[in-house]
């Protein structure tokens, strides 16, 4: 995996053990050029796999980077992922080791921009986005995105957040909500 913008454009990333399903270059390009500027922004990775996002996120110009992971397989080779970025970028990324709905729960941040990127299987998209609703870790003017299966439905309205955009990447899909 590579960085497809910004500082770090080419920059080859660790892909950690276990089960990955790592976001595909023509879609993270894509996204982050809908997205624009990410100059002084903040941005939420969560199911971070090997933090290829987070770290895309800091190469494009984001200041304020956390990411969460739950699986301990991946915690080694995201570090030194990460490490390596904060030499190269001199932005420290915050890394959370914990299942993403725990964190959720106990986040006292607000993100601009937050990515949920889980894996394939998972049934609970809908649900997830709801509680970051909830929990008000999304800034008033920020935007979800979230990476799914072509087979998963979501809905065009999550509590108080509306979909205002959709990519089809072959039989993935990003959809991205606002207020």
């Amino acid at each position: 995996m590579r960085i497809t913008g910004g500082k770090l454009k080419g920059r080859v990333i660790k892909c950690p053990d276990g089960v990955i399903r790592p976001a595909m270059d023509r879609m993270r390009e894509s996204v982050f050029a809908i997205l624009g500027d990410l100059d002084g922004k903040s941005w939420l990775d969560l199911f971070s796999g090997s933090g290829t996002i987070a770290i895309e996120a800091v190469s494009r110009g984001a200041s304020h980077v956390e990411l969460c992971e739950k699986d301990r397989i991946k915690v080694n080779t995201v570090l030194e992922n990460v490490k390596v970025t904060e030499k190269e970028c001199g932005v420290k990324i915050q890394c959370h080791f914990m299942p993403v709905e725990y964190f959720i729960k106990r986040c006292k941040n607000q993100f601009d921009y937050i990515f949920f990127d889980p894996p394939f299987p998972y049934k609970f998209h809908e649900q997830l986005i709801a509680d970051a609703d909830k929990k008000g870790i999304l800034k008033t003017d920020g935007m979800i995105m979230v990476h799914r299966p072509e087979e998963h439905f979501m809905p065009e309205k999550i509590g108080n957040l509306t979909r205002c955009d959709q990519r089809i990447y072959g039989r993935s899909i990003v959809d991205f909500y606002k207020y």
